[in-house]
């Protein structure tokens, strides 16, 4: 089975910069395609970013694009989201999943495991 663990969420001020980690398990992580995804209150998940399983096709929603990137470094399983440039609504719970097809598309529910969620907070 496939298991996801974010990590780096918090509590950062307008224009601030924060790095979110995804960390997967799985032995066909080379495999996997990996998106974020956020939700804030009173809103459904949406799509933030996704990068395909050979790490050369990545994709952005169009409020994060120029601010946001994605990368992934398959030997210590994991996926990162750097984060600048942070506006208030940018707060939400942020979500890892996994797209075992590899292709790092953007619908949600091409997506097979998801994990717990960090908290980003940004303060005007």
């Amino acid at each position: 089975q496939v298991q996801l663990v974010e990590s780096g969420g918090g509590l950062v001020q307008a224009g601030g910069s924060l790095r979110l980690s995804c960390v997967v398990s799985g032995r066909s992580f080379v495999d996997f395609g990996v998106g974020w995804f956020r939700q804030a209150p009173n809103k459904e998940r949406e799509f933030v970013a996704a990068i395909a399983w050979n790490g050369g096709r990545t994709n952005y929603a169009d409020s994060v694009k120029g601010r946001f990137t994605i990368s992934r470094e398959n030997t210590k399983n994991t996926v990162y989201l750097q984060m600048n440039s942070l506006k208030p609504e940018d707060t939400a719970i942020y979500y890892c999943a996994v797209d075992r097809l590899g292709l790092g598309v953007s619908q949600k529910n091409r997506y097979d495991y998801w994990g717990q969620g960090t908290q980003v907070t940004v303060s005007s």
